[in-house]
């Protein structure tokens, strides 16, 4: 027994519409009358009356049309950058300087600091936003905190 024959595959496909006498002819399985019989009809996510899925899961969430685009910054964040990028930062920060070392996305049209862990750095930095607890730690740390009006 030659492997050729267990591949081949001896159904030839049903060829519809070609007649009455092919058994398959006028109405070619389609039934009669209604949507599905005519041509081009596809019934997208119907299921057949039951409630569609699409229908039955719950709604979640929504987009903002007006996206914020606020790069935010702890004051732990900005301490581990200047920890590990001693050389090339001088002493002060703002959002076009983290942009240019790579340190925030340029996507980020503002720069907002959040107060959680400690500064211990003397340093100027300009932002758009900040909290109260950010504002009082640069200042306690020697430093100084430039809010920039919109």
């Amino acid at each position: 027994m030659e492997l050729n024959n267990l591949v081949k595959n001896n159904k030839k496909k049903t060829r519809v519409g070609r007649g009455i006498g092919s058994g398959k002819g006028k109405t070619s399985t389609r039934g009669h009358k209604g949507q599905k019989s005519r041509s081009g009809v596809a019934i997208k996510s119907f299921e057949g009356g039951q409630m569609p899925l699409y229908r039955r899961l719950p709604k979640r969430g929504f987009k903002s049309l007006s996206k914020k685009n606020t790069a935010i910054l702890n004051l732990s964040k900005i301490q581990s950058i200047y920890e590990k990028n001693k050389d090339k930062l001088n002493s002060s920060l703002d959002l076009k300087s983290l942009k240019d070392k790579k340190f925030i996305n340029k996507k980020y049209l503002k720069l907002k600091i959040l107060g959680t862990g400690e500064l211990k750095i003397k340093i100027d930095i300009t932002a758009h936003h900040a909290s109260k607890q950010a504002k009082e730690k640069i200042e306690k740390a020697g430093g100084k905190l430039n809010i920039l009006k919109k």
